[in-house]
């Protein structure tokens, strides 16, 4: 588990598209690409795509620990990734995320913006087929684990979409919104499936779910008390209204933005693994002690709300500041 299989690449080609394509289920992508829509495209279109992707997800993570699939033997299998082969394989979290986020994108812009649906179907159907088949290419999971993955996220969609105006609705409005969504994802991180060994699904579930609730509890102060709201309407597929001007605040919001999200990050975690740490008594790099309940919960969980709870309020009030909005 913990050393990496040696390996010849005979076509560069694929190896890194498809380690590229991987990357697009990663952490990386979802903290740039998810707040990038917030601040540039269209404040609706992101809470569809944070909530579902929140959603999905964590369906995902409990049906790996509940049903127990093991991944691809190695060999005959060579696998490229070795962080997360201590997780169980299906469904494929990786091709749920894909599906959800390019399938809930598409949904959610086709009757706002002025495109071809055919373009953006074909868009979204190719994003979660590179992401999928990345996930066979580094020998992460099996053919079934995959199309389960897909299927699942799909039905999910369906299941969503017709309901989706009445959450949005409450989610802005109701004045429960920020209590539950900071003590329901808190109550279903602590009460997570055991498992007789450590896996990382706990802690990247914890860590979606935080940020999730950081960011929901972000959209409905930015409802109540009208912060800076951002516009759609000069990004519109098929309309030549793309400027250099735009382009240059759009870069502008988008690493003004990405530099207090990644700062938030990492002052959080320092700070609450320092508090954690005189807590419960134990070392900053003790590893053992940060995987236990009590301390990666909280970790994980105060550390990516205040991601989503900055990147959706504090980040765009910092962009009106500068003259970015």
């Amino acid at each position: 588990q913990g050393c990496a299989q040696k390996y010849i690449v005979k076509n560069y080609f694929y190896y890194y598209l498809f380690k590229f394509s991987a990357a697009l289920g990663e952490e990386i992508f979802y903290i740039t690409f998810l707040p990038f829509t917030y601040w540039n495209i269209d404040h609706s279109v992101s809470r569809r795509m944070i909530i579902i992707w929140s959603i999905v997800m964590y369906i995902g993570q409990v049906s790996k620990d509940i049903l127990k699939w093991p991944r691809p033997l190695s060999p005959p299998v060579v696998k490229l990734e070795m962080r997360t082969d201590a997780e169980y394989g299906m469904p494929s979290t990786h091709a749920m995320a894909a599906t959800a986020i390019s399938f809930s994108f598409l949904t959610a812009t086709m009757n706002q913006y002025e495109y071809p649906f055919e373009l953006g179907l074909v868009a979204a159907f190719v994003f979660s087929m590179l992401v999928c088949l990345s996930r066979l290419y580094t020998g992460m999971h099996t053919v079934l684990d995959v199309i389960g993955g897909a299927l699942i996220s799909a039905v999910l969609l369906m299941l969503l979409y017709p309901a989706w105006d009445m959450i949005d609705h409450l989610l802005l409005t109701s004045p429960f919104c920020p209590l539950l969504s900071i003590v329901v994802p808190l109550v279903l991180c602590y009460n997570y499936p055991k498992l007789d060994y450590y896996s990382p699904t706990r802690g990247d579930t914890t860590t979606i779910l935080g940020a999730g609730a950081g960011a929901t509890v972000g959209f409905w102060l930015n409802n109540q008390y009208a912060a800076p709201a951002y516009t759609g309407e000069n990004l519109q597929l098929g309309i030549p209204l793309i400027t250099s001007k735009i382009v240059v605040v759009v870069l502008a919001r988008f690493f003004v933005g990405i530099f207090v999200v990644l700062l938030t990050r990492q002052v959080m975690k320092s700070v609450v693994l320092g508090m954690l740490g005189y807590r419960y008594k134990f070392p900053i790099g003790d590893l053992e002690a940060r995987r236990r309940l009590e301390v990666e919960v909280p970790y994980k969980f105060i550390t990516y709300s205040s991601v989503g709870f900055s990147a959706t309020v504090i980040v765009p009030l910092l962009h009106k500041l500068l003259g970015l909005m």
